[in-house]
């Protein structure tokens, strides 16, 4: 069965050139049955190999299957092999489990859309990238699937390419991830002139036999890399491309945030743990990048009113979580954070898209409101991926959030594990909101606006809405005792006891932030509002409104600066000799080899024959 592995990401692979070719001359039914089997029959595939796996394979063993040499030049033999061990395990289990959940809803979600195929073969195509990502066994094939879903990440979020807002957003996620991808691939370049490889688990142990702890190579190639991890998770200070993503599909938003991109970050340091732990720096700085990043995300979310827009805040909040995680050490708690986040955070996605759709495409919660008898399941939805967002027991975030705060506690960073229990409190206090003011009061959305948003609410019906949210409300509640033993995944956890009274604190501002959310936002709402429209209070909302001013920073610290670099260079010395000469050149050349065009049929004849017989005379007199 082992040998089968391929076959996980062979099958979307085929699903997408299937729906690619087709160029949209195949029905929805035809395009559901290539692009939802291909990920079905690959989540079957991962389950397969996964049992054979781990009723085979030794506990910490692996399995490598060699595909073939990828390039073999002096001193490097790159190959496209993919390994299996519990990391990778774990990951695939995620990608296609939680990917053909948010595929099959998106059956039901974008019924009628134009480009629908589409759709679907950037999707197959998303979840293949993802997939030689984490099963690669070589640093180079793992640049591969990650510059494959940063294009897809482009594909997908401008996927309504006729909206400018959505073409400025995939632009945006495109150029602010590019800024990591250079930094990971100038990390890729240091390692390999280092230590002459880019398999990863002969770098690691190569740089252990070369590099002391605290080595200045070292650091600075672990460094790199996290420069690469923090683009693509969305970590400080690369942050800012992510709220501005959710111009794309809901569907879109849920496989980018739950199952794929967001969590390549996370990955690549879990995967050369090995290479960080030769660098207290770097081990530090990624601890402090996860602290900071949560804390701001966290505030954000509290003055949004796009209920996308809070989610998405709240996916960089978490990822900061399992980057804190992965900075201490707690490289098993970052992976378990991992597991159950893709659960709760795919649901809460896909039922925030139920949710749109039944307003009428409507994504302000002022809008809202009333929900949960109008739209039952959608609204459970909700309370069971926002018990496991905010850490409420038997939740599956309960138990990795709280794995994750108690290690960071053990390992002795005291500041950091204060941190993470504001983080707790900010991430109950926004998702309670959240939920109150969508599911909660009077509904708000009555009268249709001139867009059209607003009218009655449309209940959602069909299989392919009801088995995705049914499916994932079970994992968001149970998924934590699954993943219990993820914890000791990957050697290095920290360990060490809590007081008692320090293990229930994350559980107590947990409920805390739940308990402040209703009078502060419902029974005193309009007070609230007053308050925070208003002198201090509007100038602290407008700053967490708009991320903190970070777009406003870059705008002004390297955009601008570009632009007018790109104006000035258009008077430069070589574009007037490639307008003068190279462009003239080759225009006059055109018309010249144009004039030979004429349509007769005799003149073409000669030609042939004239160039036949210049070619047999170059021939015997060469």
């Amino acid at each position: 069965m082992l040998d089968l592995l391929f076959l996980v990401f062979l099958f979307p692979l085929l699903g997408f050139f299937v729906l690619a070719v087709s160029r949209g001359h195949i029905s929805e039914r035809t395009t559901n049955v290539i692009g939802i089997g291909a990920v079905g029959l690959a989540a079957l595939t991962t389950a397969l190999v996964g049992y054979t796996f781990l009723t085979t394979i030794p506990t910490g063993g692996a399995y490598t299957q060699l595909l073939w040499q990828w390039m073999d030049v002096p001193g490097f033999h790159p190959e496209f092999a993919l390994r299996l061990d519990a990391l990778s395990l774990v990951m695939i289990s995620v990608v296609t489990g939680v990917g053909f959940l948010i595929v099959l809803f998106s059956a039901w979600y974008m019924h009628g859309e134009e480009g629908y195929s589409r759709f679907f073969a950037y999707m197959n195509l998303f979840i293949t990238s993802m997939l030689f990502l984490v099963l690669a066994d070589d640093l180079l094939f793992v640049y591969f699937g990650w510059e494959g879903v940063g294009l897809c990440s482009y594909l997908l979020i401008g996927f309504l390419y006729k909206d400018a807002e959505n073409g400025s957003a995939a632009r945006k996620a495109f150029l602010v991830t590019r800024i990591g991808d250079v930094a990971f691939a100038i990390g890729m370049w240091l390692l390999v002139k280092e230590l002459g490889t880019l398999n990863i688990q002969d770098m690691v142990a190569a740089a252990h036999e070369h590099w002391a702890v605290g080595s200045g190579v070292a650091t600075a190639a672990a460094l790199l890399l996290l420069g690469g991890a923090c683009g693509k998770s969305a970590q400080f200070p690369l942050q800012t491309w992510l709220p501005d993503a959710m111009a794309g599909p809901t569907p879109v938003s849920a496989l980018l945030h739950a199952a794929t991109m967001v969590i390549a970050g996370v990955y690549l340091i879990a995967r050369t743990h090995g290479l960080f732990l030769l660098s207290p720096v770097a081990m530090q700085t990624v601890a402090v990048i996860g602290a900071t990043t949560l804390l701001i995300a966290g505030l954000c979310a509290l003055a949004q009113t796009d209920i996308k827009r809070v989610l998405a805040y709240s996916t960089m909040s978490q990822i900061g979580y399992m980057f804190l995680a992965l900075g201490v050490g707690a490289w098993g708690g970052a992976i378990f954070h991992v597991m159950t986040h893709a659960f709760f955070k795919a649901l809460l996605f896909l039922a925030s898209g139920s949710v749109i759709l039944a307003c009428h495409h409507e994504q302000q919660m002022a809008r809202m409101g009333g929900l949960r008898k109008k739209l039952p399941l959608t609204f459970w939805s909700f309370v069971a991926g926002g018990a496991a967002l905010a850490a409420i027991p038997p939740s599956a975030g309960f138990f990795s959030k709280d794995a994750i705060i108690h290690l960071s506690y053990v390992s002795g960073h005291h500041g950091l594990w204060l941190c993470a229990i504001f983080g707790a409190f900010l991430t109950a206090l926004y998702t309670a909101r959240m939920i109150y003011l969508t599911f909660f009061g009077e509904y708000r959305g009555t009268t249709p606006d001139a867009h059209g948003h607003g009218g009655e609410v449309h209940r959602p019906t069909g299989l392919a809405h009801h088995i995705p949210l049914t499916v994932l409300i079970i994992a968001s509640v149970v998924g934590g005792f699954w993943g219990l033993k993820l914890i000791d995944v990957l050697p290095a956890a920290p360990s060490g006891e809590q007081p008692m009274w320090l293990e229930a604190l994350p559980l107590i501002v947990s409920f805390a932030g739940i308990a402040i959310a209703w009078p502060l936002f419902m029974t005193f709402g309009k007070t609230t509002e007053r308050l925070t429209h208003h002198g201090f209070g509007n100038a602290i909302r407008t700053l967490w409104l708009h991320a903190m001013g970070f777009d406003w920073l870059w705008d002004r610290l390297l955009v601008k600066p570009w632009y007018w670099a790109a104006r000035f260079g258009r008077r430069d010395a070589t574009d007037i000799f490639g307008r003068a000469v190279l462009e003239t050149g080759f225009t006059h050349a055109n018309q010249l080899i144009a004039l030979t065009q004429n349509g007769r049929v005799r003149w073409y004849a000669a030609s042939i024959g004239l160039g036949a017989v210049l070619i047999l005379a170059a021939v015997i007199y060469s």
